[in-house]
């Protein structure tokens, strides 16, 4: 999924690297425990990061707060799939020009989680295939919120042996994927780290809009942009 292609890294020492290249912004206790609030021109969406993938949370965190994500679009949307953001490079380009290889120039450890499913609205972190990217490594910036769909028993089943090749769905998710909906073949593939908490109906309209079939494809044919991305207090 998420593309197969561009985005490849060569560096060293991986932890060397993140550090190295991580904007340079200080979190402060208090920042892990906002929420963090997108104000796009389809609406706002607010997400809540998971402690359980820590270093997903802190890099996320940290760009948020050097204002990366400030204009950036959302470039790729598949209905019934995912909105995906991230590309600093959407925020210049030209319509009709493909975007998806842009990012600061590291990469994230995966951090899969038994517990951690590609529910409807979770956040999940998008990167290269595996034929470049055996260690299942995270674009530092690019992320993709799931719309997906509900799935039947029969369905889960054939994703199971085709997709996952043999991972068994726990019997708790396979209940969410039927009723509530998601992408389970992606699970354990791609980090989930957060989930949407408010603006479910904004990820929809964006999931709906009209995309290009070109060389920009699934781009949306009308701009959809991330005007700013912000911390926010956490309401309980």
């Amino acid at each position: 999924m998420i593309k197969k292609t561009g985005l490849v890294f060569a560096f060293l020492s991986l932890f060397v690297v993140i550090v190295a290249a991580q904007p340079d912004v200080k979190l402060k206790r208090k920042d892990r425990k906002r929420d963090v609030e997108l104000y796009t021109t389809a609406g706002n969406i607010v997400l809540r990061l998971y402690d359980s993938t820590p270093l997903h949370r802190d890099n996320f965190l940290k760009l948020v707060k050097a204002h990366y994500y400030d204009s950036v679009l959302f470039h790729r949307v598949i209905k019934n799939f995912m909105i995906q953001s991230g590309d600093p490079n959407s925020k210049t380009t030209m319509a009709g020009q493909p975007l998806g290889n842009g990012g600061p120039g590291y990469m994230v450890p995966a951090e899969f989680r038994p517990s951690l499913f590609h529910k409807k609205g979770v956040l999940a972190a998008a990167r290269n295939g595996d034929d470049v990217n055996p260690e299942k490594q995270s674009s530092a910036s690019q992320f993709y919120i799931v719309q997906g769909r509900k799935f039947t028993d029969r369905e889960l089943d054939s994703v199971e042996v085709v997709r996952l090749k043999g991972y068994k769905l726990p019997v708790e998710h396979r209940e969410v994927y039927k009723t509530i909906g998601g992408t389970p073949q992606l699970d354990q593939n791609y980090t989930v780290f957060g989930e949407v908490i408010k603006g479910l109906d904004v990820v929809d309209n964006i999931a709906n809009t009209v995309t290009s079939k070109g060389v920009d494809k699934d781009r949306p044919l009308q701009d959809i942009r991330i005007l700013k991305a912000r911390l926010v207090k956490r309401k309980k």
